[in-house]
């Protein structure tokens, strides 16, 4: 229960420098601080590397408690701890990991480009090899952490495969900038150009076209918090809308005896519900893989996980919809937590595998590989 209760203090510490910062639309420059003092930077990660140790079911639960501070919060933890630390410790790069775990630097992972997303296979950030170096050259899109990271996993492609690297951001050869958006203000999104950046073949990740393999499996942890931190987007819905509609009044009583209120209550509830559901039982599946490592175990983690990603995202979408009904015009304003949720929950819908790819996902599970539709 320690790592749940540092994360627990975290948030409460971190609320009220959230508000002002959501409201002023910046990054919020004590989240990572904050996260530093609470020692929550490496929770997933053995404590052999310095981390907290926490199993798949722990984590999973303090991306919950972390989501209901928004998706944006809990982006952070995503790209640094779920997709970043956790290809690090697989493939043993002890310096950057122990390193990141004690927030001496902060990582991203960087696979999207402005034309592969959906399909990282079309990517066009490219490398080759000059003797000790690696040289790479694109760009990458729309990166959690891109302007605050100190080390960034890029991937990049040679001729028809894909391999993954280490690189650092205060070298020659990158350039970066930050990103305009529609919400998750207070966290870093941006973009970064490699310029004939040359990299150490010591900085390879696995071996040369390990890349896709690296990142499908980094992808089950990115898209398995993301699902985490939407289950505490939800939460704090339900926490907020309740709240509201036992105080706010209209014809006399309070809009928490309406019916139709009652009713978007009742389901935000249910979403709840069903959204820690699926992703308890996606993160248990994914635990079962985690100890067996094999084909068939990581088929049945990629697609419980795929649902959970689908179904908790879009859920917690309607739930801030239903919640910002409920506060009426109030609700239509970024002073209150449920329309900064209803706008940050939408991207949830997008990255780690759109609404779409996750659909396939699941009809190529149910149907066989033989009728995968990409």
């Amino acid at each position: 229960m320690g790592i749940l209760n540092d994360v627990d203090r975290f948030c409460k510490r971190l609320r009220p420098i959230e508000d002002v910062c959501y409201l002023e639309h910046r990054f919020n420059d004590m989240l990572i601080p904050l996260a530093k003092e609470y020692n929550i930077l490496g929770m997933p990660i053995s404590k052999e590397f310095g981390g907290r140790g926490a199993d798949t079911l722990t984590y999973t639960k303090a991306l919950m408690r972390i989501g209901m501070e928004g998706s944006g919060v809990r982006s952070l933890f995503s790209a640094h701890s779920s997709l970043s630390q956790k290809i690090l410790e697989r493939y043993e790069k002890e310096d950057y990991l122990k390193a990141s775990v004690k927030g001496d630097i902060i990582l991203a992972f960087a696979l999207t480009e402005p034309d592969a997303g959906s399909n990282p296979k079309e990517m066009k950030m490219y490398y080759r090899e000059e003797r000790d170096h690696y040289i790479l050259n694109g760009v990458k899109y729309l990166i959690t952490n891109a302007t605050i990271a100190n080390a960034i996993i890029v991937f990049a492609k040679h001729n028809d495969t894909i391999s993954a690297f280490v690189i650092d951001t205060d070298k020659e050869g990158i350039e970066r900038e930050g990103l305009s958006k529609m919400g998750t203000f207070t966290t870093d999104t941006g973009m970064f150009e490699l310029k004939d950046y040359r990299v150490s073949k010591s900085n390879l990740i696995g071996k040369e076209g390990d890349g896709w393999k690296i990142a499908k499996e980094a992808l089950m942890d990115g898209r398995l918090s993301v699902a985490a931190g939407c289950v505490g987007s939800i939460k704090d819905c339900l926490i907020e809308a309740i709240s509201y509609a036992k105080e706010r009044f209209q014809h006399n009583k309070p809009i928490a005896k309406h019916q139709l209120v009652q009713e978007h209550i009742a389901m935000i509830k249910l979403h709840l519900s069903t959204s820690l559901a699926i992703v308890f039982r996606a993160s248990k599946i994914k635990s079962e893989y985690e100890k067996k490592r094999d084909k068939e175990s990581m088929k049945r983690a990629d697609l419980a996980i795929a649902e959970a990603k689908l179904f908790a995202s879009n859920a917690s979408y309607d739930a801030a919809d239903r919640a910002v009904q409920i506060f009426g015009g109030r609700g239509y304003s970024f002073i209150y937590r449920v329309g900064r949720h209803l706008i940050d929950n939408r991207v949830c819908r997008i990255y780690e595998g759109s609404d779409e790819i996750m659909k396939l996902k699941i009809a190529e599970g149910v149907l066989g590989r033989e009728y995968r539709a990409f």
